[in-house]
């Protein structure tokens, strides 16, 4: 069979195993998976070492890119170069804290006029569902946005404000007239207290985790009332985990993400005053942390995905370490895959669970058939893992704008040596060579 190139692993993440193969790619397609001692036939072949292994490029259904109005905290350049450098070959941009945000088909036409040229990545696009936009939601589902996000509690940016009941089942309903997918950011303004201080604790106390399990019915009800889809964004309090399986047993169309800080990272071990910890809803303890691990490995929660959400160094506050007043939102693009592996494996997770919750899942949220697997027809997105090469996190050298993270200092395992992007290495350096994704297409 003739092809452009031939990958050969000795390990590679194929069809739910772990397996040898070699990858035939034609026109940026993989082509077939044969064998590992398969005949090259003439195609240019590239051997991993001995120890890498072949996965799919990950699909990252939550980033903040930020571009235009707040690119000094982000932007396209950036953050897909960090996508690549992570693994992440499929990015979803978030209609939130870009100004404008994409909550009308001229705000999507500008934020896609921003990113063609500059992605290293492919990348989608969600729409917003706010209060007064309900006549735009089927303008920006024509146009192949891949759902829309809501807030049921104030975002944190005046330009995306939340929805209250009404909005929302006016907005389901709309969304299951159209068959488009909401997902909202489930925290209940009643439940949460204004923070202060250095105290993490403080903060954690301010939200918590029945602010979620609140909101979580209050979507599912109104979801089930509309007949609609509905998604829940970064998931983080575990006394929500039995709302949401009543619902899925109820027969309500529900799905879950959750986000690799809060399966890493725990609040016993988030020091006073270290305001890049801050995110909302927040780093819960160990034993939540736990039960998270619980829901993924039985399946109630469906993907886990970065919600990378990064802003100039000044806004965390860092010389008064006050929690109250720093923004929230964790860096972590670049480190989704080390991050989880490192956690993964020393519960007993292989990489093919992995796979299925960074890359599979997520492409499935979306619709994306043709990304986040390695298998014949699907686009020849992956990476090369070295999934026991250890390396202590230094902000300075990742390719986030702005270097602030959580996993500063941190020792994890997993180093993404390169990266294909239908069938051509990512060079960081080089052109992009991103395409815009809409709706129904990979």
């Amino acid at each position: 069979m003739a092809a452009d190139l031939l990958l050969r692993a000795r390990r590679a993440v194929v069809g739910g195993r772990e397996t040898a193969a070699a990858v035939r790619v034609r026109g940026g397609q993989i082509l077939a998976v044969e064998p590992l001692d398969t005949d090259p036939a003439g195609a240019d072949v590239v051997d991993l070492a001995a120890d890498e292994v072949l996965l799919p490029g990950l699909v990252d259904t939550h980033v903040h890119v930020n571009e235009p109005g707040r690119t000094d905290w982000e932007g396209f350049a950036t953050a897909t170069r960090a996508a690549a450098a992570g693994g992440v070959t499929t990015l979803l941009d978030m209609p939130l804290n870009s100004v404008p945000p994409t909550t009308t088909r001229a705000a999507l036409d500008t934020k896609r006029a921003v990113a063609g040229g500059q992605a290293y990545v492919d990348v989608g696009f969600w729409g917003g569902a706010v209060p007064g936009n309900l006549a735009d939601l089927e303008p920006l589902h024509t146009a192949g946005v891949f759902g829309f996000k809501c807030f049921l509690l104030p975002s944190g940016v005046d330009e995306f404000p939340e929805l209250d009941d009404a909005g929302l089942a006016a907005v389901l309903e709309e969304t299951a007239r159209l068959d488009a997918l909401l997902i909202a950011h489930a925290e209940d303004a009643a439940l949460v207290t204004e923070a202060a201080g250095r105290g993490y604790r403080g903060f954690l106390d301010s939200r918590p985790p029945a602010a979620e399990t609140t909101a979580i019915e209050r979507l599912v009800a109104a979801a089930e009332r509309a007949g609609a889809r509905a998604h829940v964004v970064h998931l983080s309090a575990a006394d929500a985990l039995p709302v949401i399986r009543r619902a899925r047993a109820d027969g309500v169309r529900l799905t879950v993400e959750t986000c690799p800080h809060y399966l890493t990272l725990c609040a016993e071990e988030v020091p006073d005053g270290r305001t890049e910890f801050k995110c909302c809803p927040p780093i819960r303890d160990a034993a939540n942390r736990d039960l998270l691990w619980d829901a993924l490995a039985d399946g109630t929660i469906d993907a886990v995905v970065s919600d990378h959400s990064p802003c100039v160094p000044e806004l965390k506050r860092f010389e008064t370490g006050d929690f109250g007043e720093a923004w929230g939102g964790i860096a972590g693009l670049q480190l989704g895959l080390p991050a989880v592996w490192t956690e993964a494996r020393r519960r007993g997770h292989t990489l093919v669970d992995v796979v299925r919750w960074m890359a599979e899942g997520p492409a499935d949220l979306v619709g994306l058939a043709r990304k986040g697997r390695i298998e014949a027809g699907a686009d020849a997105d992956l990476c090369a893992f070295a999934p026991d090469d250890a390396f202590e996190v230094d902000p300075a050298r990742l390719w986030h704008k702005n270097p602030v993270t959580a996993y500063a200092g941190r020792t994890l395992s997993g180093t993404v040596r390169r990266t294909w992007l239908r069938g051509a290495p990512v060079d960081p350096s080089g052109p992009p060579t991103g395409r815009l994704l809409t709706r129904g297409e990979s």
